[in-house]
């Protein structure tokens, strides 16, 4: 599916890098997808961050809004021994803000091309200051109106930096989001108290790169910039998993 990236990670993979941070101590990073994209979205940094000998897992987010979100990132957590680094990609930041850390061993978020609201706001207040609307599909379901993003639109709103066939394969697994997204406020701030990291995307036309500055800012996060568009982590799997390195090698020492 990504032409740009190593292999899949096997399960042999997965299992060397677990026995490693069963004898290290290491954090499993635990990652988290946003709107319109799925877990495989995140296969070029897992393979990358299995490679560096840490366990991962990918939350198959379900979207259907911040509290039943938030509710089944705390139900999974739960189940992970040991010490834990969030990593949120766009919507997902949201959702790795709101959780309560205190209730996990968390001891990092990482914030990709993310949502970073303060409590009361809404992902959906945030995505109104951005300046290039997106070109966005509303399908009525039974469990209220769903949004994704058309095909025809997607490469050019999502991963202007992907290659068109890859573009296309997300673009077709992309998965719609609940309005009840956008539309419920955030209760926690979760990097008010853990360790947190963001990557900015320059050529973001999903999230407007001047937002993410701001939320960025506002955090008191350690921020760093990258040339990319919202899909970074297929375009720049190696930016994305080093930053992911750099705070879960921090964390080890955190206690």
């Amino acid at each position: 599916m990504f032409n740009n990236s190593p292999r899949l990670g096997s399960a042999t993979d997965s299992a060397a890098a677990e026995n490693q941070a069963e004898n290290q101590g290491l954090p499993t990073i635990v990652l988290v997808h946003g709107a319109w994209a799925d877990s495989s979205s995140w296969v070029p940094v897992i393979n990358e961050l299995l490679h560096a000998g840490f366990p991962v897992r990918a939350v198959a987010n379900p979207l259907r809004g911040v509290e039943h979100d938030t509710a089944y990132l705390a139900s999974y957590l739960a189940a992970v021994e040991g010490p834990v680094v969030l990593v949120g990609h766009s919507y997902g930041g949201a959702i790795i803000t709101n959780v309560d850390t205190s209730a996990f061993d968390v001891r990092a978020l990482v914030y990709v091309a993310a949502f970073i609201p303060v409590a009361g706001e809404t992902v959906g207040q945030l995505a109104a200051q951005s300046s290039t609307p997106l070109p966005l599909v509303t399908v009525e379901t039974p469990g209220g109106p769903e949004v994704h993003i058309s095909p025809e639109g997607f490469r050019e709103a999502f991963a202007a930096d992907v290659d068109q066939r890859t573009a296309g394969v997300l673009g077709i697994v992309q998965r719609p989001a609940n309005v009840r997204a956008v539309a419920e406020p955030i209760t926690r701030e979760a990097f008010r108290t853990v360790p947190a990291y963001v990557l900015v995307t320059t050529a973001d036309r999903a999230i407007d790169p001047d937002l993410q500055g701001m939320m960025a800012h506002r955090t008191g996060a350690a921020v760093i910039e990258v040339e990319a568009s919202h899909a970074v982590m297929v375009s720049h799997p190696s930016t994305v998993a080093g930053l992911i390195l750099q705070a879960a090698t921090s964390a080890v020492t955190v206690r």
